[in-house]
This record gives structure tokens, sequence and C-alpha cells, in this order.
């Protein structure tokens, strides 16, 4: 299969692929993710899928070392984004963008440092690589309505877990930000 083209999303390292389907008689077949795809990455060790409920909010969630790749395999998302990384050309930009299965499947590739999170617009079920085996200790939040952040979710009162509920704001998480190693850039 041949290699999909990153149609961007305005953050820098932050990769959005349309991924073809090669459909007949039977039915289809997309390649989700390739290595190649991007060169920068470290090996994907683990492969998660999340399934939420519509009106659900997830995120914005945060890695210093981790990386993520996502791909939703159904239901339409709103998905957010905000370049946490330090000397990054892009710090402090956000990116915003609605992803639907139903209009084709893209892949998403996160680099450590860009916060990320996602809504719910339907059922969606999202299939998501990591480059590092879940720890709990490269797992940090952002508040999703910071107005520091801009992001502009279609939705006022989201269903949120407890934990994305109590994420800090953009100016607690750039006080605590010297305490960390350098994000990558």
């Amino acid at each position: 299969m041949g290699e999909p083209a990153d149609v961007g999303v305005g953050i820098e390292g932050a990769l959005l692929f349309e991924l073809p389907a090669h459909a007949d008689s039977r039915g289809s077949l997309s390649e989700v993710f390739r290595r190649a795809w991007v060169p920068a990455a470290r090996e994907m060790v683990q492969a998660n899928l999340s399934v939420s409920r519509p009106g659900v909010l997830r995120g914005l969630h945060f890695h210093r070392r981790q990386a993520d790749y996502w791909c939703f395999l159904d239901g339409p998302a709103f998905v957010g984004l905000f370049d946490l990384r330090r000397g990054s050309p892009t710090e402090g930009r956000k990116a915003e963008l609605t992803l639907d299965p139903a209009e084709g499947l893209r892949g998403l590739y996160l680099p450590p440092g860009v916060a990320h999170g996602f809504y719910a617009l339907g059922e969606v079920r999202l299939l998501y690589l990591v480059d590092a085996y879940y720890t709990g200790e490269d797992e940090f939040g952002l508040a999703w309505d910071d107005p520091a952040v801009g992001i502009r979710w279609p939705v006022a009162q989201p269903v949120l877990s407890d934990r994305d509920r109590a994420n800090p704001g953009l100016a607690q998480v750039l006080r605590d930000a010297p305490t960390w190693p350098a994000l990558p850039g």
C-alpha cells in the first residue's frame, strides 16, 4: 500500500494522515499505521482501544516522554490539541479538528509535549498506539476549558472523568514546568 501524505494540523511534529481504504465486493482494507510514516517516532509498543459515549470529553492529557498515534474507528470526534513544548516553533498554538471515520480513516501522530483531548460527537471507538508502556508516571493533564488554551469545544458541560475535571489550568502547568526535564522540541 502507498504512503499517505501528512495533511498537517498546524502544530510542529503533529502529523495527520488520510488513510485510503482499498474496497471490493467483500469489504475493505485500510492500513492504519506504519512506522515509516513517522520517521522521528520511536517504536510503538502498546495498542489500546478507548470507547466513549456521546457527550464524553477525554483530556486534555499530555506526556513528557510518550508519543501517541490515534485512529478513530467509529463515530465522529472533535479533537483539541495544544503545544506545550518550550522552544517549539508552534509553542502555545492550538489546533482543532473534527475526525469522522464515516468520511475516511485518518491517523494522527502526537509527539510528547502536545496536549490532546477529544469530545465524542457520537459513539466513538479510538484505537491508539503508544511508544511507552503505561505506568502513570508520564500522565499529565491540562484543563480542557481554560480560556488561556482557547480551544473552542462544541460543548459547555461535557461528561468528564474525576481526573480530567481536576486538571490544572495552563498557568499552573507552566509554573510546574521548570521542575520537569525539558519537553522534547
